[in-house]
């Protein structure tokens, strides 16, 4: 599938698959209040589309860690604001099969807080839907590579999600929930894993899509 059209009209005529595109950025530290400032900070981000954000997170399974919660609400962070990022030309059953291609390449044992976070992800959406990036601050402390584990806190590193992932059918769409908690060791990895802090949270992990019938993304 290729890049999406990207719409700068402003006319009134109604278009069903044409929807925004939305950075959320939340903050995972109260730190960011000061470094926020100054162009530093740890932050989450998520992708708003069609109504649902989309965000990558760490679990302990070679399964799809992509996860959609409603928008502006990702459970565990602490929302900073949103950077409107134009409209694209998609519906959003293009989009979903686009979200459940691109799971594939991100399953949840496979996120590292320096090279594949959840900010990579974010910027991976926008640069094939788009072709452009998202604001280089939003990632800047992973590019700074072994400095970004220094400046981290020694508790959100050793954050660890604390359900399993299960499938289960929603609307008639496949997706995955958190489940059961399961046992994981402490000293094992320092992935800061997605970590509902209640239960209200709802939280729909993306089934990725099989690698036979993965369509090819530009």
């Amino acid at each position: 599938m290729g890049k999406a059209k990207v719409s700068n009209s402003s006319h009134n005529e109604s278009n069903d698959n044409e929807t925004k595109l939305v950075l959320n950025i939340y903050d995972l530290t109260p730190m960011n209040n000061y470094s926020y400032w100054i162009g530093f900070g740890i932050f989450h981000s998520g992708i708003e589309v069609h109504g649902k954000e989309y965000g990558f997170g760490a679990h302990d399974f070679s399964i799809s860690g992509v996860f959609e919660v409603e928008p502006k609400c990702c459970p565990g962070f602490s929302y900073r604001c949103s950077i409107s990022l134009g409209r694209i030309n998609m519906s959003s059953s293009d989009f979903r099969e686009f979200i459940e291609n691109l799971a594939s390449d991100y399953h949840g044992n496979t996120y590292h807080l320096i090279s594949k976070n959840c900010n990579h992800f974010s910027d991976d959406i926008v640069y094939r839907l788009t072709g452009k990036h998202i604001p280089r601050w939003v990632n800047r402390l992973a590019r700074l590579g072994s400095l970004f584990s220094c400046l981290l806190p020694e508790s959100l590193q050793a954050t660890r999600v604390k359900k399993v992932p299960e499938y289960h059918q929603i609307e008639g769409t496949e997706t995955l929930s958190t489940a059961t908690p399961s046992e994981i060791d402490e000293t094992e990895q320092e992935n800061p894993l997605l970590s509902p802090k209640d239960g209200s949270a709802d939280i729909n992990f993306v089934k990725a899509a099989p690698s036979d019938c993965k369509t090819e993304m530009a």
